[in-house]
């Protein structure tokens, strides 16, 4: 029976079929998101939390988001799973679809990661804590049990990891703004541009101490991104420098200090925070999950 159990895992191996034994440890994720943190900053910025979830974890410097490359319509992507030409968000500052969704979930919203944990888990602890008041046109309010817009990256951090320590959230999304506020005040790439991603790099550290704190850190992953970059004191267009952005995760399981060469878009962030809390994604979405494993 030995030799049986052992041949069929050296099989399963060796055909590709994933093991569940890690997923099966994920309880929690949160996702943090730096808005205006563009991929090209990793070449000059110090940040050592951000570093070390690399070396802890997989990563690629280049993903993609979708067009434009503006707020809402990627911080609608990031969680609906969809680019704009399906849940309708177009703008940079959308408070409601531009275009009729293609589909409207029981909250009538285009179906999202808060909607399908809320009706697949309803006992969930779902949150959603930022700074762009923006952010809060782009979730369904009632399926949430902590929806906050603190003024500034500081109480946003704090708040986040009260939140974390308290309540152990299922899954939290934590939107800082830091960085593009001085983008667009500054400019990016500048002395301060730079600045701002290592005090965002330090809100950062914060938030995964809170995870330790609560205990929670051995059945947490810990999914980093951004919504656009910029250039100069702008964003929208198709320069890599706006269109290419972090995309790095950590947690039980998944491959350590990994690049990753595959080809990786905002809307599979949905995809991927889906599947690692198992959750069933609707036909409309086109994202595709991250291989991890």
């Amino acid at each position: 029976m030995k030799k049986l159990i052992k041949s069929l895992f050296f099989l399963l191996l060796i055909s590709g079929v994933s093991l569940p034994v890690f997923s099966q440890k994920i309880k929690h994720v949160i996702l943090i998101g730096s808005d205006g943190f563009g991929a090209y900053a990793f070449e000059n910025a110090k940040v050592p939390n951000l570093r070390a979830m690399m070396k802890e974890g997989s990563w690629s410097l280049q993903a993609r988001t979708v067009l434009p490359s503006s707020s809402a319509a990627n911080w609608a992507s990031m969680v609906m799973g969809a680019g704009p030409e399906l849940h309708g968000y177009t703008t940079w500052g959308s408070k409601k679809p531009d275009m009729p969704a293609r589909v409207l979930d029981e909250y009538g919203m285009f179906p999202s990661v808060y909607s399908l944990l809320r009706k697949a888990k309803p006992d969930s602890e779902i949150g959603v804590i930022y700074e762009w008041d923006g952010i809060g046109y782009l979730f369904p309010k009632a399926a949430v049990n902590k929806d906050q817009n603190a003024d500034g990256d500081i109480a946003v951090t704090q708040a986040a990891s009260t939140y974390i320590k308290e309540k152990k959230p299922n899954f939290l999304f934590v939107h800082l703004h830091d960085v593009d506020s001085v983008g667009h005040k500054v400019g990016h790439g500048t002395p301060e541009y730079y600045a701002a991603i290592e005090r965002t790099d330090t809100h950062i550290g914060t938030i995964l101490k809170s995870i330790e704190d609560a205990g929670i850190a051995e059945s947490t992953v810990v999914l980093f991104t951004a919504d656009h970059g910029g250039i100069d004191k702008g964003h929208g267009l198709i320069t890599m420098n706006e269109m290419q952005i972090p995309w790095i995760i950590k947690g039980p399981g998944i491959i350590k200090n990994q690049e990753l060469s595959q080809s990786i878009m905002t809307f599979d962030t949905a995809a991927t925070i889906a599947k690692l809390l198992k959750l069933k994604t609707p036909q409309v979405w086109i994202g595709r999950p991250v291989k991890l494993f």
